[in-house]
């Protein structure tokens, strides 16, 4: 239960996150503060800024909001010896893995701009991604008898 509740109080992290690159995004910040990295504006006004015409801040909040629901709903007593949490929470991560990695790389090759919130995004995922993944692995027997997975 402890790993589900890590992912819940990073995805509620990563929702953070993501709010505040869609409030620059949207012009309500008046831009970024971005002291490592510097190329926060190049990024998030750049046009894979959108994805479909929408926000990839917006798309990575609701992600994280889906995220943070199926975890907190995971840590009710009655999904505690159940599988299908950590399975839903793996294939949503993986997504956003993927969809980051595709982001970093356009990030990184394309526009040759690094966003420090971007990266913390994508840090987060993937260690979100590799609970998950522990979720997966671990025997659904010992998670009866167990409080921690």
């Amino acid at each position: 239960m402890n790993r589900r509740r890590a992912i819940a109080v990073l995805a509620l992290l990563g929702a953070l996150d993501a709010t505040y690159l869609l409030l620059g995004k949207l012009g309500i910040t008046g831009g970024y503060v971005c002291s490592v990295t510097g190329g926060c504006e190049v990024v998030n006004t750049s046009p894979y800024s959108e994805f479909l015409g929408i926000p990839v801040a917006a798309i990575g909040l609701l992600g994280y909001l889906a995220i943070l629901i199926v975890a907190l709903a995971a840590i009710q007593p009655r999904w505690l010896a159940d599988r299908r949490p950590d399975i839903l929470l793996g294939l949503l991560a993986g997504v956003a893995v993927a969809f980051s990695l595709y982001l970093t790389y356009v990030e990184l090759f394309v526009l040759r701009a690094v966003c420090q919130w971007c990266i913390v995004s994508q840090l987060i995922i993937i260690v979100i991604f590799v609970l998950s993944l522990v979720g997966l692995r671990t025997p659904v027997s010992d998670s009866r008898h167990s409080m921690s997975g």
